[in-house]
């Protein structure tokens, strides 16, 4: 098979590509607009691997994804190419209406003359899996058996949940009107290896090793449910493998933690891992800034469906998970130099 990964450089999408490089067989094609957020280097041995092919175009381009399609020839793909960071969408909501929105639209358009032209076995083997957010649902009660399912209502608080809220029900109308087969997901906070750091976990471990003061919105007291991203690698591929035609999947960590709880962990960890840093106690760089617009106070999901049909587990807990990723950012000076001069963005040419 050959399987297509839109914003397959970017944090989830590059776990995924490497989970497939490592786990299957298959071919794979990265499509990618290497915005700021995206760096081949994440795809890692991937890069040199003749399984994989690196594309450089955007998803809002709807004649650059019927060549792309008309080239590879997939039999799956996976879309995970969005504007993701909830800040930026505040500042500027247009490039998050254009991605989110008008690329998913575009590439919808695409995939279903790619899917109309197939013949029988192979339509009836092709899928089509949009990767999407659990900030689509809005904010939960502090009562910890409220949690979203696949049935929850939308109710969208930024300019990203909303773009990301759109993207979902124009995947949705596709299955029903055109008959694309089509599997959905939404997913909690992820986590890990590869992050871009504007992100929390990677922008606190960073802050805190070079000894400057840790943001934190409000009270710190907003809380998420936290996703290893390669376990939430493996969840995609057993949805698109086995997921049923038209269903949505939630794919949660099951570890709520305040987002004090977060950093409070991350500078304990540091402080055993970098003994002799003249940081320590590292959670003394703690400050506390103004909360954003519209935060949302608290996510968590229900993952009892795809635990229940599909047999998927987390196999990383919020305390190993953490370990490893702080570990990871630590042993990677060089992924981090590179994002951290703007070098990284040099790297583009390898895209063909």
């Amino acid at each position: 098979m050959t399987v297509l990964v839109t914003g397959g450089a970017g944090f989830i999408g590059s776990a995924v590509v490497r989970l497939l490089m490592a786990e299957t067989d298959e071919k794979i094609v990265t499509v990618d607009k290497l915005t700021y957020a995206a760096n081949p280097a994440s795809l890692g041995d991937a890069l040199a691997s003749n399984r994989h092919s690196l594309v450089e175009a955007d998803i809002c381009d709807r004649d650059a994804m019927i060549d792309v399609l008309a080239t590879h020839k997939p039999d799956k793909i996976m879309h995970l190419a969005a504007e993701s960071h909830v800040d930026r969408s505040i500042d500027g909501p247009g490039d998050f209406v254009r991605t989110n929105v008008d690329g998913t639209f575009q590439l919808l358009q695409a995939a279903l003359g790619h899917w109309r032209g197939l013949a029988d076995a192979a339509q009836a083997d092709f899928r089509f899996h949009h990767i999407s957010t659990d900030e689509v649902f809005g904010s939960l009660s502090p009562d910890p058996q409220d949690k979203f399912k696949e049935t929850t209502p939308y109710a969208p608080n930024s300019p990203y949940s909303a773009s990301k809220a759109a993207s979902d029900h124009l995947v949705r109308a596709w299955h029903h009107t055109y008959g694309l087969p089509v599997v959905m997901s939404n997913c909690s906070n992820n986590y890990g290896p590869c992050q871009f750091p504007e992100k929390l976990i990677p922008l606190m471990i960073l802050k805190a090793k070079a000894g400057e003061a840790l943001p934190i919105y409000g009270k710190g007291d907003n809380v998420r449910d936290w996703l290893y991203v390669d376990d939430h690698a493996r969840a995609l591929w057993a949805i698109i493998c086995h997921g049923r035609i038209g269903e949505s999947y939630n794919v949660g960590g099951e570890a709520e933690r305040t987002n004090i709880q977060v950093v409070d962990k991350i500078c304990t960890i540091l402080d055993g891992m970098l003994p002799d840093s003249a940081h320590r106690p590292h959670d003394s760089l703690k400050t506390y800034v103004q909360d954003r617009p519209g935060h949302d106070k608290r996510y968590a999901i229900d993952a009892t469906k795809i635990r229940s049909e599909l047999g998927w587990v987390p196999q990383e807990d919020f305390e190993s998970g953490i370990e490893k990723t702080v570990g990871w950012y630590l042993e990677n000076d060089a992924w981090l130099q590179a994002i951290q001069d703007g070098s990284y963005l040099n790297r583009r040419g390898s895209a063909a």
